[in-house]
């Protein structure tokens, strides 16, 4: 059995945002994403449904051609295979959910 508390390093996937992954199984991820303000979350997609909940700061997300803004409490779900990404408008941590688990994020 894999060590349930295990601990992750934090990494910078971009300028300006670190990234932790803080649980996991083959079915679900949970990860934290900090952002410093200006800093983005370049467009990209991936076959995961993705669940994030802004915990702080604010938001402008890009998804499927639509855009809008998000902060502290939101929450919403990206679909398997939708083009998205973010700019911080102000400094902040999203916690993201995907299922099945994100193996590049390990």
């Amino acid at each position: 059995m894999t060590d349930p508390l295990r601990s992750f390093p934090e990494v910078s996937p971009d300028a300006g945002v670190l990234r932790r992954v803080l649980a996991d199984a083959p079915e679900l991820m949970v990860v934290s994403f900090r952002f410093e303000k200006g800093a983005e979350g370049a467009l990209h997609n991936h076959p995961h449904v993705q669940s994030t909940f802004v915990e702080s700061g604010r938001f402008r997300f890009h998804l499927d051609g639509e855009e809008f803004e998000v902060g502290p409490g939101d929450s919403f779900v990206i679909p398997s295979n939708a083009r998205h990404g973010c700019v911080c408008l102000e400094p902040g941590q999203l916690v993201d959910c995907f299922t099945p688990r994100r193996d590049d994020f390990l």
